[in-house]
């Protein structure tokens, strides 16, 4: 019998992690299955980066991005260079991660070659599919093709029944991200702000809903945060968006207890989650890696594709409201009632570190290939 090949493809930072340990994984049974890992330079420096901490490389890189790049761009890009490389490669099955264009887009080259789709981090949802903006439309589109849909918990499979995805393709399997923290968590020192007594607040946000005055706003609270609790420092993991930068820099730039940061590779950032006493962000990944550690997450937005973090209270949605993120970060660096050990001590519900394996078995099982298998849902 000739070997399945798999196609994997990664776009972005987040891709790059949330990819690297079902990579690793489908590597590990080199004797049954082939891989390709694919790179379409969506975010090229950082995915790399990302790669890197788990000895990574991409066979090939599409390269696609430049500056200025409207979405429409980047998305024929994207197609014409899959859609190249499927023809060459003829891979078995393709997989992506998530909600980003790369993935969206691998997805229907995919498609249009009449190949199975694997969607990892499947059926997250929220209520408007401009917010977030391309995101929303990026996964409910994917979930019109996917052959095999890896939700990370309950309720995202939930949302994917809803939609008409038959039972027989729908495997919740946990948060491959979760996979990739732990395996970082486990093998990096820590050594972010040793040197700081005090505790420190992580700040990022990126999100294009954000861009421009709601961006100056979070600024803006987190400033006033600095100047009301002496002991803590600001940490600023600024993104390459120059529009982004400019914003945050324009307000937080030039404080003695504010660190603005080029985005450290990935496990510098895990280790800087750590060593987090409270998170502000509008990142997904981190919404879902951050209560592993006990640190409780303001998440920076109206509404999250992950309310599992909300309801088990590890995560709480406060928009970009500046007198809101102010009060609610004051709340919880003074421990108001509370409020912080409540958030600290409650239980993360996105995974157990077993995802990569999950989606290993159901994927070579779709092949007719028996492999080493883990209860799908364990934790």
């Amino acid at each position: 019998m000739t070997k399945p090949k798999m196609m994997f493809v990664v776009g972005t930072r987040p891709d790059a992690i949330k990819t690297a340990p079902v990579v690793v994984e489908f590597r590990k049974y080199s004797e049954l299955v082939d891989t390709v890992l694919v790179s379409t330079g969506q975010h090229r420096e950082m995915l790399w980066q990302a790669l890197e901490a788990f000895d990574l490389k991409a066979d090939y890189d599409l390269d696609v991005m430049t500056h200025g790049q409207t979405l429409a761009g980047v998305t024929g890009k994207i197609l014409a260079g899959l859609d190249g490389l499927i023809e060459s490669e003829k891979p078995d099955m393709v997989l992506g991660q998530g909600d980003t264009t790369t993935t969206f887009v691998a997805g229907l080259a995919s498609f249009y070659r009449q190949i199975p789709y694997a969607h990892v981090e499947a059926g997250l949802r929220t209520p408007e599919i401009f917010n977030p903006f391309p995101e929303e439309f990026n996964r409910r589109a994917v979930g019109l093709f996917a052959a095999l849909h890896f939700p990370p918990t309950l309720w995202s499979a939930e949302n994917l029944r809803r939609e008409g995805i038959a039972e027989e393709q729908i495997f919740v399997t946990g948060n491959t991200g979760i996979d990739a923290v732990l395996k970082t968590a486990n093998n990096h020192d820590m050594r972010w702000f040793s040197n700081w007594p005090g505790r420190v607040v992580l700040l990022t946000t990126h999100r294009r809903e954000n861009w421009g005055e709601p961006q100056k706003a979070i600024a803006r609270a987190a400033l006033r945060l600095v100047e009301e609790f002496k002991d803590i420092k600001l940490v600023v993991p600024m993104h390459k968006n120059p529009a982004v930068r400019e914003t945050l820099m324009s307000v937080l730039d030039g404080h003695n207890r504010i660190e603005m940061i080029e985005p450290p590779d990935y496990a510098d950032f895990v280790t800087l989650m750590q060593r987090s006493h409270l998170i502000l962000t509008d990142s997904g990944g981190v919404q879902e890696e951050a209560p592993t550690f006990g640190v409780p997450v303001l998440v920076l937005r109206t509404t999250t594709e992950r309310p599992e973090g909300v309801e088990k209270g590890t995560a709480k949605l406060i928009g970009a409201d500046e007198e809101m993120i102010f009060a609610e970060g004051a709340r919880l660096l003074g421990d108001v009632d509370k409020a912080y050990a409540l958030m600290a001590n409650s239980t993360s519900p996105y995974g157990d570190g077993k995802a990569s394996e999950r989606i290993r078995y159901v994927v070579l099982k779709h092949f007719g290939i028996d492999s080493p298998e883990r209860k799908m849902w364990a934790y």
